[in-house]
């Protein structure tokens, strides 16, 4: 079985990435890793928070409150009906 690599093995593989890649572009190689890195770790982070929210119960609805009765309300006349009553009898 092949395992992580040791001290010396690490040493050969960073000279084959300088030679592949060169020594003035691995800045935005490692720039560029850990970008991706961090979007990684975010997408993951939103995908178990949102597996949280999924997992926990809905929030309860508010307690209904009863509101006190109202008196009834006054009969309130309509002054179109006294204008035209107005002008029937007069």
């Amino acid at each position: 079985m092949i395992g992580l690599p040791q001290g010396a093995e690490w040493l050969v593989i960073l000279a084959i990435v300088i030679l592949v890649f060169g020594a003035a572009k691995l800045p935005d190689l490692a720039r560029g890793t850990g970008q991706a890195l961090r979007i990684f770790k975010a997408e993951t982070k939103g995908l178990r928070d949102d597996d949280d929210d999924e997992k926990s119960p809905p929030p309860a609805p508010p307690a209904a409150t009863e509101l006190p009765p109202t008196p009834p309300a006054a009969p309130v006349e309509n002054p179109v009906e006294d204008r035209q009553a107005d002008k029937n009898n007069g």
